[in-house]
């Protein structure tokens, strides 16, 4: 597994209450590959998230489809996420002004 294929599983993750993949959000801050092994490092949009093992899973899921053998994921709250991380694609599908 090529760093890229795993951006693009994860890409493939939605964020239930929001609709946009993990990746477009900024949820992802990061990626390690090692032939077929591959750790991540992500976060959510709050501490308290309800979907936390809905997204983690998720992740892990998608990564596992493609071709993955083992996944570590590591869920952190430092850096806090927020709105800035939202990648250009998101604020579109958002509706944001300007973007």
């Amino acid at each position: 597994m090529t760093a890229r294929d795993a951006w693009g599983s994860l890409a493939t993750v939605i964020d239930p209450e929001l609709g946009i993949d993990i990746v477009e959000l900024g949820l992802v801050y990061g990626l390690e590959v090692d032939g077929d092994r591959v750790a991540v490092t992500m976060t959510l949009t709050t501490p308290g998230c309800p979907l936390h093992d809905v997204i983690a899973d998720g992740a892990e899921r998608a990564l596992r489809g493609a071709g993955a053998r083992a996944v570590d994921i590591e869920v952190v709250f430092e850096p806090p996420w927020s709105p800035e991380r939202i990648g250009a694609g998101g604020l579109r599908e958002l509706g944001a002004p300007g973007a």
